[in-house]
């Protein structure tokens, strides 16, 4: 009975309370379809726990349905994150959207520069004489070389090198014995000729000669006469004499030894007067003429007064310049030949303003000029260098009446206005110009 007991107890733990066959049927089926619900589950999951869950409600024979709880703290950081976010770009929005009441500065006036104070000096133009200078060498007025006009032995030489000579004196002497010798024969031949002459032309007056013989006794007369002409030159030639006034420069020239005929035995020079040559650029040709008076500086000290005496026409070829020549009185040969000098040459007159070359002032185009004040306006006039000294520049360009500025003009433009203050002392001129510096 106990067995029987037991086995009750278990079927009431286990299934329902039921004693029909349909009940216990419908128990079974019931049980199927747990099972292929729960095989899909099982399916469907890998969670072990859901595998467990399940074999207890077949156990039980209880069906219920899983479900899944978040946890409500795990979404808290993500709200948290984008109230943040939200806030951030609010905040940078802000400047844009929301104008900021900030009072905004009212903008300050710019004000004008005051005017800069620059000096002046009033010039006047005046009328100044315009000179072309340069510069040349000086030339004597003859140079040349002295040649032997025969061939012979050096008998003398009766000069020395540096020796002043007049035209015609006697350099040296050859040996003249054959010249001589040939004088002598042409001169028999001369007279032998002139008597052939003479008795035919008495014989013809008789009447017992012809004429042809008279006319070959003159011919023969006249070829000993020519013969006599060369002879007498030869020994001439023996005798080597100044072409002109001047002074031996080169003598090579020994007592004894054998010269040929054109053979170079010296050189003699004559600088009563100098030329001085000098280039003459293409610009200026036309300022230069004949006759024009010329001031010449040598390099030793001496200033004579010449005149232009030649202006070339051709241009050299590597200098595209002219040549022209001044002639200089050279008394007693006191300059030499060959030194530098500085010649200087009026050629006119033009109105024109002496300024220091410190006023002088560079434009933006790199055009040179002066500056002045004009109507309490500074005026920029292009300049022109027509004559320079010691103490200054004269220029063209400036109207004749002319306010230059003469401190301050570097800080100061074409076209500004400033105030215009007569030139000071040095020491008030000081103070300007730290102050125009400032």
């Amino acid at each position: 009975m106990s067995d029987t007991k037991n086995e009750s107890t278990l079927n009431d733990d286990v299934l329902p309370a039921s004693d029909s066959p349909d009940s216990e049927k419908e128990e079974k089926t019931e049980e199927a379809d747990k099972d292929a619900t729960a095989s899909s589950d099982a399916d469907n999951t890998t969670s072990t726990n859901l595998q467990s869950s399940s074999k207890d409600n077949r156990v039980s024979g209880e069906r219920k349905t899983l479900t899944f709880d978040s946890d409500k703290g795990a979404s808290r950081s993500t709200w948290i994150a984008a109230l943040l976010l939200l806030a951030l770009v609010g905040w940078m929005g802000s400047g844009f959207v929301i104008p900021s009441e900030e009072d905004v500065p009212e903008p300050v006036a710019v004000q004008e520069a005051a005017a800069v104070a620059v000096a002046v000096r009033a010039s006047i133009a005046k009328t100044v004489t315009l000179f072309f200078q340069a510069e040349g060498q000086a030339q004597p007025d003859r140079d040349t070389v002295i040649r032997a006009e025969a061939s012979g032995d050096v008998a003398e030489v009766l000069v020395r090198k540096g020796q002043d000579l007049q035209e015609g004196d006697i350099i040296a002497r050859l040996s003249s014995n054959r010249v001589e010798a040939d004088l002598k024969r042409a001169i028999e031949e001369r007279d032998r000729a002139q008597r052939e002459f003479d008795n035919a032309t008495t014989l013809l007056e008789r009447g017992v000669s012809t004429a042809d013989r008279v006319v070959q006794a003159q011919a023969a007369l006249a070829g000993a006469k020519a013969a006599v002409t060369a002879a007498e030159e030869a020994v001439e030639s023996t005798n080597i004499v100044a072409p002109f006034n001047g002074r031996i420069e080169t003598l090579s020239l020994d007592a004894g030894e054998f010269i040929s005929a054109g053979s170079e035995v010296g050189r003699i020079v004559d600088n009563q007067p100098l030329r001085v040559a000098l280039q003459v650029p293409q610009q200026a040709l036309r300022r230069i003429k004949n006759g024009q008076t010329a001031l010449v500086s040598f390099i030793t000290g001496e200033k004579r007064e010449g005149s232009v005496v030649f202006v070339g026409t051709s241009a050299s070829a590597e200098t595209r310049t002219f040549l022209a020549e001044i002639e200089v009185a050279n008394e007693n040969g006191i300059i030499p030949a060959g030194i530098s000098a500085e010649i200087s040459i009026p050629t006119g007159e033009e109105q024109a303003h002496f300024i220091s070359p410190s006023v002088v002032s560079l434009s933006p185009d790199g055009v040179t000029g002066v500056k002045t004040v004009e109507d309490g306006r500074v005026v920029f006039h292009d300049i022109s260098v027509v004559r320079a000294e010691v103490e200054g520049i004269w220029v063209t360009g400036l109207p004749d009446e002319a306010q230059i500025i003469t401190i301050g003009q570097g800080f100061v433009r074409d076209g500004e206005t400033v105030v215009a203050r007569p030139e000071p002392t040095s020491d008030v001129a000081e103070e300007l110009l730290e102050g125009t510096s400032q």
